[in-house]
Order: C-alpha cells, then structure tokens, then sequence
C-alpha cells in the first residue's frame, strides 16, 4: 500500500477515536449542573448517565453515544475506503469502529478515563452487521423488561453478537454474509473488552446488589 494511502487511512483511524472519545454522557450532565463522575456509578457512559439524569437526557446520551460508534465503521470507512472494494471497506470499518471505542473507553480528553463502551460497541457492529445487531438490540430489550437489569441485558446482547454473526443469514440473499472470521473475531475481542470493563457490575450481580432500571 503506497504510504499516501497508510497515511489516510491513519487519519481516518485518528479521526474515529477523537470522534469516539467524546463524553456525550459528561457534557449531558453538565448542561444539567451535574458531573455524573459524582453520582450514580461514577462513569460516564449512557448506562450511569440515565441512572443520573432520568429521560428525556438518557435517550439523547444512547443515540448519541450508538451514533459516534456507527459513524465510525460505516460512514467514515466507506468516506476512506476511496471507492475500494467490499472487503476494503469492512477492514476499515473494523479498524475505525475498534478506534471508536478505543476513544470511547480510553478517552484522551478525560486522561484515559473513559466509559464501558457498550452502546458505541452497539453503533460500530451496527454499522459492520446490521441484521445481527438489530437481533442483539431485542434480545437486550426483552431481558431488561423481564429483569430491569440493564448491565446484565446489555452484557447478553454485546456478547450474542459474534454468536448471531455466524448463524443468521442475510435475509435478501440468505448466504451468511457475516460469517467473516475477521469480522467474527473482531465481534468476540469486543465482547471480552465488555466483559472485562463491566466487571464491577458482574459482582454486584451475582451478589444481588446491582441498580435496577428506575432506581436513581
């Protein structure tokens, strides 16, 4: 690859982490007064900010934090990828989406200290494998109804995605465009990272002491 190109796709690569590493959740609350890194949890992603601020914030801080991580992989790759085939494309979908949630986690202008990653892991893999997603989203929505456990729907439905991936067909072509190794991978690398950063919220599980959805 001529090094013009290495230096755009870099860029891009920058872009998508600056692009990620922004605090939706953060700014939400201090347009309230509020400094979310105080209450609730103390991070700063979309899960303690609708702990904090209740709605109509929380929507906002969701779509918000969905839509960094799905400009990433989709349109920011397909803006780089300068008119390059699919395969290109979902590379740099990958690369860009994994930048986005680098910055998300490991924010520079919070000194690294960032959220879990959830909802942009969501927004990156909607970009990547809509299909899957959209089944994950579901599954997400059906075992916080059923639980109000947010962290342990939104553990379940990061962690069904490589799963779906690999099984659900395209639903125009019925092949299983998504059964990409590089893509399945990349799916369960997140999916670990998720497990890892929400930890904290696995032991309050399993000793029952976990925030429900509604408790402030």
């Amino acid at each position: 690859m001529p090094a013009s190109e290495v230096a755009t796709a870099c860029l891009g690569g920058l872009l998508c982490y600056l692009l990620g590493a922004v605090p939706f959740g953060l700014l939400a609350g201090f347009l309230r007064g509020v400094d979310i890194r105080k209450q609730g949890s103390g991070n700063i992603g979309a899960t303690n900010a609708t702990r904090v601020l209740g709605k109509p914030i929380d929507v906002l801080v969701h779509i918000l934090d969905i839509g960094k991580g799905f400009v990433a992989s989709f349109l920011v790759a397909r803006l780089f990828a300068g008119g390059g085939d699919q395969s290109h494309v979902q590379s740099l979908g990958i690369a860009y989406g994994c930048a986005a949630i680098v910055g998300h986690v490991w924010p520079v202008y919070l000194r690294f200290r960032g959220g879990k990653g959830m909802a942009t892991s969501f927004g990156v893999f909607l970009g990547l494998a809509w299909l899957p997603t959209l089944i994950a989203m579901l599954l997400w929505l059906i075992v916080k109804t059923a639980t109000r456990y947010v962290s342990l729907a939104s553990i379940l439905a990061v962690v069904s995605i490589p799963v779906t991936m690999a099984v659900v067909p395209d639903p125009v072509s019925g092949k299983l465009v998504w059964r990409h190794m590089g893509l399945i991978t990349f799916g369960a690398l997140i999916a670990l990272l998720v497990l890892v950063r929400q930890k904290s919220n696995i032991r309050r599980l399993l000793a029952g002491t976990e925030s429900k959805a509604g408790r402030r």
